[in-house]
């Protein structure tokens, strides 16, 4: 509640929670202002949205009721963060427009290249055999970003759901690994796998966990150093296991990391369509990891390389991604 003179005369306890020292801030902010004076005006309720970009960017829904005769030329605001709300909005907005981009790039090629062979190429042979190969590598990834987008809607329809079933993380590794030798021989890359003895057994959805792996493997392959080196670490923790893929790559710049797990999100995207990425690895990586009530962090030093770790709560352990 604010006086006649727009000082703060009461806020209940969410309020200061909420916005603390940033109180100033909301009262002093124009559109608020605005619909105060129209609110006194007129006796009526009147409604703001505003945003606060510092210290971080909110989006704040303000209602601004005149008490009147109860208490002359005082207001009441009724504040809300929408925040999150419009994140999500925006979010959803971006997939959209993304999902829409990624599939129309390779298929505006595929449409050209079977026009191509119908007309000047119907009688050329090598030619054909040349647009036949585009054509076959940009449906893979058409398939490839069609098959991780279902992946993702799968792992979020269970996400509020925790895996039952237990894992020997060991065994898995040891079983998925070898997979890589192709990739790993045409890259001229070494990996070294590390396992701490007597590792527990963890909570977890085997095929999940094995999804998880992969796409961290993967890309610790795909951007790594050519005749390079990636590490593969579990080590038991306090109340679990903690995973790490390390490789020895170009490194990702600092301000790119908080958003790697961001659907859809390249820090070079001509480099990861090159390598036929989708730029949803590591969106599905983060989500597994939430469903099995775990932890996922990036760390990455330019020139050095780039290590993510993963903490996954061991069987019969409580859930405690602090740890």
């Amino acid at each position: 509640m604010l006086d006649a003179g727009h000082r703060l005369r009461s806020a209940n306890k969410a309020a200061m929670n909420a916005f603390g020292d940033q109180v100033a801030a909301v009262l002093r902010h124009p559109d608020l202002r605005a619909a105060m004076a129209r609110a006194l005006a007129g006796g009526a309720s009147e409604a703001a949205e505003i945003s606060l970009p510092v210290p971080v960017e909110r989006t704040v829904q303000a209602t601004v009721l005149a008490p009147g005769r109860t208490v002359p030329g005082a207001t009441v605001l009724v504040l809300s963060d929408r925040t999150r709300e419009r994140a999500v909005e925006r979010m959803r907005a971006d997939f959209v427009a993304n999902a829409s981009h990624e599939l129309r790039t390779p298929l505006a090629s595929l449409i050209g290249f079977i026009e191509t062979l119908r007309g000047p190429a119907a009688d050329d042979p090598p030619a054909q055999r040349t647009f036949l190969g585009i054509m076959a590598r940009e449906a893979a990834r058409m398939q490839r970003l069609i098959d991780d987008l279902l992946s993702l809607s799968r792992i979020e329809l269970v996400e509020h759901q925790p895996p039952s079933g237990r894992v020997e993380l060991a065994d898995l590794l040891n079983t998925l690994l070898p997979g890589f030798a192709p990739r790993l021989a045409e890259r001229r890359t070494e990996m070294a796998l590390s396992l701490s003895p007597a590792l527990p057994q963890i909570i977890a959805d085997p095929d999940q966990l094995s999804q998880v792996l992969h796409n961290l493997i993967d890309n610790a392959i795909k951007y790594g150093r050519e005749d390079g080196h990636i590490e593969i670490r579990a080590e038991a923790s306090d109340r679990g296991v903690v995973l790490s893929v390390a490789d020895d790559g170009p490194g990702i710049p600092r301000q790119h990391l908080p958003r790697l797990t961001e659907r859809f999100y390249r820090v070079d995207q001509g480099r990861s369509r090159a390598v036929g990425g989708t730029g949803l690895g590591l969106a599905i990586v983060k989500h597994i990891v939430n469903r099995h009530r775990g932890r996922f962090t990036i760390e990455s030093t330019e020139g050095e390389g780039t290590t993510c770790r993963v903490w996954l709560p061991a069987a019969g352990q409580p859930e405690d991604p602090s740890a």
